[in-house]
């Protein structure tokens, strides 16, 4: 992964190289099928939003089933600059059979193009079209969930506050996946930033980097809708399981996140990854730690989808 993944060792890397690296990264083959994996493009506050719709496998069509499905709408991580519906598509196949739901991977602007609040503004958007189009996907939109790694997990937290604050789609879960929680001024001041600033795949340098390529400016990192944790309340949000690896700058933020929501009501499962790093959750062909996370991700999933 060292060798292959985009090193960006100074916040003056080149976004458009750091990219490049990214892009020519070789892709793994379908791990797993689906009955229908469908490359579409909805409506966005600023043109089309490409998405891929993984329908699970087994499943009868959409306008044949008895009963409809569960529905997960994904934000791929990447630190809000890189990867794609290529580089998370097994992992969202993985989601769609696991759990027996629709899933809606978005592939949402990315920075320094597209600064906040692009990411978020197409990732609330895909939220509420899943939600018009339920029955035309197979799914009960009653049963909802959003769900990412990273950024994206901080993608998926934040449309959590969004889908509360202005009365819908209705929640059941999130599902956050070493998310990016806090990028306010105060973020470097958790214990893991400084304990695995380096040494273990992401680097704290590198989330500085990211952070910068993101934000317009320093200033946007105080509002909720980049660091969730600022939110005036976290009451009234949905279920959540928050995954963590032991090894990551990321760990605390996130941990910390889990608190906050189960200090005000919010059901939580909190996993931390022994051993694991930042990135780890979708290996699971060659890490044991990767299949202990995703099981205890989907169990918790199951119990509120």
């Amino acid at each position: 992964m060292e060798s292959a993944f985009p090193r960006i060792d100074s916040l003056d890397a080149d976004p458009a190289e750091v990219r490049a690296v990214a892009n020519a990264m070789e892709r793994l083959p379908p791990a797993e099928e689906c009955t229908v994996v469908e490359d579409r493009t909805i409506p966005g506050p600023a043109g089309a939003i490409p998405v891929r719709i993984y329908q699970p496998a087994g499943a009868p069509p959409p306008g044949e089933r008895d009963v409809a499905l569960p529905g997960v709408v994904y934000y791929h991580g990447g630190g809000w600059v890189i990867c794609g519906l290529d580089t998370h598509d097994n992992g969202c196949r993985r989601i769609a059979n696991d759990l027996g739901a629709v899933v809606v991977s978005v592939d949402y602007r990315l920075a320094p193009e597209h600064k906040y609040p692009a990411g978020p503004d197409d990732a609330y958007a895909a939220l509420c079209w899943t939600a018009e189009h339920a029955d035309e996907l197979g799914v009960d939109p009653a049963r909802l969930a959003v769900a990412g790694d990273s950024a994206g997990g901080n993608i998926a937290a934040v449309v959590a506050l969004r889908a509360r604050d202005r009365n819908g789609p209705p929640l059941a879960f999130q599902l956050l996946i070493y998310p990016v929680i806090d990028s306010s001024s105060k973020r470097n001041d958790y214990p893991s930033k400084t304990e695995n600033a380096t040494g273990y795949f992401l680097t704290t340098v590198q989330m500085e980097w990211y952070r910068k390529q993101y934000l317009p400016d320093d200033a946007a990192g105080e509002l909720p809708d980049v660091s969730p944790c600022l939110a005036e309340s976290l009451a009234g949000l949905p279920p959540a399981c928050i995954v963590t690896a032991e090894m990551d700058p990321l760990r605390d933020e996130g941990e910390r996140y889990a608190e906050l929501l189960e200090a005000v009501g919010v059901p939580v499962v909190l996993y931390r990854a022994a051993g694991m790093f930042h990135g780890f959750f979708n290996m699971d062909a060659v890490l044991e730690g990767a299949k202990h996370a995703q099981k205890a991700a989907f169990d918790a999933a199951r119990a509120h989808l």
